[in-house]
């Protein structure tokens, strides 16, 4: 699940939520990647080190959180680029609206669905969206971090908070 968050934002306790559905399915394979984004209302204003530590401190946050990126706009990265298009994810294409929109990722890569800022993780929809797809079969691979499926999938580097060597080319 690749979620843009914000620490100032008025959805910021859903990190509860996001760290308990990364406890209870992580195991499973769930991995959820918290984007932090300064873009709505300026609630992200924090360096990367300020956010960890708030998302550690307040919410005990230990999902992959990566620096700050721009959801929208001609600075976009490429990853919400992707999760946005039309071309690439027609279903759930369209602009960031807010922060804390959650995009659920299906193991081969492929976007399956897409819950707005006011939909919480722990939501009925969302978990059983979560479910369906974890139950789908897949062949895992050695590597589970999803900075690495990032990459190897997109090309895109990204520098993840929690991984010791920072990006991956």
């Amino acid at each position: 699940m690749i979620v843009n968050v914000g620490s100032a934002c008025g959805y910021t306790p859903q990190y509860q939520g996001l760290q308990g559905l990364y406890d209870k399915y992580a195991p499973d394979g769930l991995e959820v990647l918290g984007f932090p984004c300064n873009q709505f209302g300026q609630q992200e204003p924090g360096t990367a080190d300020q956010i960890a530590a708030f998302c550690t401190r307040r919410y005990g946050v230990t999902f992959a959180m990566f620096e700050k990126v721009d959801v929208n706009g001609k600075h976009q990265c490429g990853l919400y680029t992707y999760l946005t298009s039309q071309a690439t994810n027609a279903p759930c294409a369209g602009p960031i609206q807010w922060n804390f929109e959650k995009f659920l990722i299906a193991r081969d890569g492929n976007v399956v669905a897409r819950f707005r800022s006011g939909v919480a993780p722990e939501s009925k929809p969302l978990v059983e969206a979560i479910e369906r797809e974890l139950a789908k079969p897949y062949k895992a691979s050695r590597e589970r971090h999803a900075c690495v499926w990032a990459v190897r999938s997109h090309a895109w580097t990204m520098r993840c908070r929690r991984c010791p060597s920072g990006s991956w080319k």
